[in-house]
């Protein structure tokens, strides 16, 4: 089974003061060694927020140590444009065009679980893997 790993989970993953640190962490621990996956978005979005609140150190620990347990899938034109078109019709920017992107990828692969603290996910129909 296939699980789509989101930015507030590898967020989670890295700040020990986050709420969900805990839950992310058992989570992780017990989905290791399973099909965990996500975007290059995810990816670009993470990086930034990390680099922004927690510091270099921390970037290096998910570059080192959490990146390469998660197989990271290339955002090719059509999920962008899939994205984008599900992005414009929403009329709003509530739900973020990263996640946009997710959920299109999550449709797209089948993938019907997120390791996730992201209520979004919920509301779209995924299962949360927390």
């Amino acid at each position: 089974m296939n699980v789509f790993v989101d930015t507030s989970a590898l967020f989670a993953l890295l700040d020990e003061d986050d709420a969900n640190h805990v839950a992310a962490v058992e989570a992780l621990r017990r989905l290791r060694g399973g099909a965990l996956v996500t975007h290059a978005y995810v990816v670009v979005e993470t990086i930034a927020l990390v680099s922004r609140r927690l510091g270099w150190s921390a970037v290096q620990r998910l570059l080192d140590s959490i990146l390469p347990i998660v197989s990271v899938v290339a955002v090719d034109d059509g999920l962008h444009d899939a994205a984008l078109g599900a992005f414009r019709q929403a009329g709003s920017g509530q739900v973020s065009f990263v996640d946009r992107t997710s959920f299109a990828f999550m449709w797209a692969q089948r993938i019907d679980v997120a390791l996730a603290f992201d209520a979004d996910f919920e509301s779209a129909g995924f299962d949360l893997a927390t």
